[in-house]
């Protein structure tokens, strides 16, 4: 069926492949350890399922738009694959419109994968020491600054009411998973931890050291 006409959803099995493959590959770099991990990551798998079951099984909020505004809907075909991203719709519906709008979510992914992937890189070299060149010499938790770009690459390119809500919920679960990992880490490196914490933001450096901080090279990046 053509991306841009008809009623491109009920593909359930593409929304459980797609749950699984991020869920997957998010495992792969954030795995939780205690149950504050996993609770934090059974918000991750929510908002993914309700992220993929919108994208491709069911278009509830679009449901939900059209019968709200009726005609009013600025889309011919609402239920055509290329207007669920409702951003596209915003911005008029064109083919520049999206994209623009799958442009920006990608960069916002590959920023996410680029900070997943040095930080366990990093965290894997040290075997359980503290870590604070590199990556971490910038932010003290650069996976989940990683994870949030995920959540807002998503956003941007298939908001949906129910990822819209669950997005701040999510945010809150890692913040606090990182303010308890922080007080474990007071415990185990004590004054060493505390200088760190004192010296570097917790999410997001100063803008005059995003460019470092995107691409810096952790330890052991020239040997692979």
């Amino acid at each position: 069926m053509d991306g841009n006409t008809g009623y491109f959803y009920g593909l359930w099995v593409v929304a459980a492949f797609n749950v699984g493959l991020f869920l997957f590959f998010i495992l792969g770099f954030l795995k939780p350890r205690g149950s504050d991990e996993w609770r934090s990551m059974g918000v991750v798998t929510a908002f993914l399922v309700a992220l993929f079951a919108e994208m491709y099984g069911f278009p509830l909020t679009i449901y939900l738009l059209t019968g709200w505004l009726g005609d009013a809907y600025p889309v011919l075909q609402p239920f055509s694959h290329k207007f669920g991203h409702l951003w596209v719709v915003v911005f008029g519906g064109s083919t520049l419109a999206w994209a623009i709008v799958m442009g920006l979510s990608l960069v916002f992914l590959i920023m996410g994968y680029t900070l997943l992937s040095k930080g366990w890189a990093q965290i894997h070299a040290a075997r359980g020491g503290l870590v604070t060149d590199g990556i971490y010499a910038y932010v003290r938790h650069p996976q989940y600054t990683g994870l949030f770009f995920f959540i807002v690459g998503f956003l941007v390119q298939w908001p949906t009411l129910l990822t819209i809500l669950m997005a701040p919920i999510l945010l809150y679960a890692y913040v606090r998973l990182a303010r308890l990992e922080e007080r474990r880490a007071e415990v185990e490196f004590d004054e060493s931890y505390n200088d760190y914490v004192r010296k570097t933001p917790a999410f997001f450096p100063p803008l005059n050291q995003w460019k470092a901080f995107l691409t810096v090279e952790v330890p052991g990046d020239e040997e692979r």
